[in-house]
This record gives C-alpha cells, structure tokens and sequence, in this order.
C-alpha cells in the first residue's frame, strides 16, 4: 500500500486540487503520524503503522525553516498562491499552534503578502480558545465536516476520543461565518455518504453553520482501506449544486 508521510516542518510547494500552489506546513514528525482522528481514507495511511519516534517541530525550526523557503522561492521568482498548514496529522494538536500562526502572518506579510494562510483541521481542537482565536486570524479556516451521522464518523473517521457532531457544530457557528467546511464524499461496503439520508441533514448543518464556502471532494489517492471507492462527479456536483442553491458558495473536487 502506497501512503504518504510528508517532510517536516516545510513541504512542496505542491499543486493543490483547491488551493492553487501550496507551500505546505507540517507541525507533526517527519518519521510518523500524529492526529485525534484515523480515517479510513487518509492519505497517510493508519495512525498504527506510522508511529513516529520523533518529536514535533518547535516554534523556533518552524519559524526559521519557512522563513529560508520563502527567501528560497523568492530567488527562485515563484512565489506560493497558499500557506498551507497541513501534513502527517493533526496541526492543531501541537501546543504552540496560536503562536506558530503568528509567526507565519508575520513571515507572509514580509515576503509574500498576496499568499493566504490556510489551515486544514479536523475540528477535533477547536473548543480550545487559544486554537480558536488562532484560526480567527487565517485567511482559509478550513474545518472537516464528513457528516452529523454519528455512526458513519465512527466509523469512517475513527476519532481517537469522544467526537460530539452537536458540540463540533455549535463550535464551527462561533466563528461567526469565518470558517470554511470541508467535506469526504466517499462509499465503500456498508459506507456511503452521497445518500439523500447524508446529505441532507448534513447540508441543513451546514446551513445552520452559515460559512463562507464549502469544498467538498472526494478520494484522490490511495487510500489505506483499500476497499473505498470515489464519489461519481455527478454525485458531487448534484451534492455542490444542492449547497450553492442554499446561497452559500461551493467548490467539488474529483
């Protein structure tokens, strides 16, 4: 099985299917995994096979590795569209993510002040305040949403500790429309969340939620159960078009 273990803390850039040219952030290992949850479709395979020896980068070799490849592509005349805060895990989970945030708002607004920083997360921390403020202050916050089934998040997502959709949503509300939901459309046996019985009581949360995008996609690579399969297009794009009819903007990735 193929998986992908990102170097850390900088990678790419890389193309991303929704971002544009993404200077990717890693905050976890560059020998392993680390996150709250183990989804059956991650890219970078199970949590259990990827346990990494060392530790997270500090605020220090983060801070100093982004600042020598935006001197580096700035030389190079390719400057990145996105700033991306992603890689073997979880980037919230690292203690000192707030003041890593401020460090990079500080680093892009002297090299590159077009680029956004993004955060990819699955919203496992953001009933911390300190993580909450944080993405307060991103360009793109960017939260995983998969459903408000509690059944399918279990067993698709796999939290590592209790996951409350109820609370995870009213937590997404209080960034009062700063927030951009993300969204796994996928199907395997016994699993499939492109059924009108997903899609919509997760659209009525989305509603309720109020963002100001939605992106929703679909597997990309090789998934550790290798028994998933992809979304159809014209699954995602009736799921997109069902969102945009809402009045709230969305983007399908296949």
């Amino acid at each position: 099985m193929s998986t992908i273990i990102y170097p850390s803390p900088i990678f790419g850039p890389v193309q991303s299917r929704r971002l544009g040219i993404s200077l990717g952030i890693n905050l976890l290992p560059r020998d392993g995994k680390v996150c709250s949850f183990d989804c059956i479709y991650c890219e970078c395979g199970f949590n259990e096979d990827h346990r990494p020896t060392l530790p997270l980068p500090s605020r220090e070799e983060v801070a100093t590795a982004l600042e020598r490849k935006l001197q580096q592509m700035a030389e190079d005349g390719q400057m990145p569209d996105v700033l991306t805060f992603a890689g073997n895990g979880e980037p919230t989970c690292h203690p000192h993510f707030a003041e890593i945030i401020d460090d990079t708002i500080r680093l892009r607004d002297r090299y590159c002040p077009q680029a956004k920083v993004s955060v990819l997360s699955n919203s496992t921390m953001i009933h911390r305040q300190s993580v909450h403020d944080a993405l307060m202050r991103v360009d793109n916050n960017i939260l995983k949403l998969d459903t408000v089934d509690a059944d399918f998040i279990n067993k698709v997502d796999h939290p590592n500790s209790t996951y409350d959709v109820e609370a995870i949503i009213g937590r997404m509300k209080a960034f009062n429309g700063h927030v951009i939901i993300q969204t796994m459309f996928l199907k395997g046996p016994g699993i499939d969340n492109t059924t009108d019985d997903y899609v919509a009581p997760w659209l009525d949360a989305v509603k309720d939620i109020a963002p100001e995008q939605v992106m929703i996609y679909t597997i990309d690579r090789e998934t550790p159960d290798l028994s998933l399969q992809k979304a159809s297009r014209e699954e995602l794009d009736a799921i997109r078009d069902r969102v945009i009819a809402a009045g709230i903007p969305c983007t399908a990735s296949y």
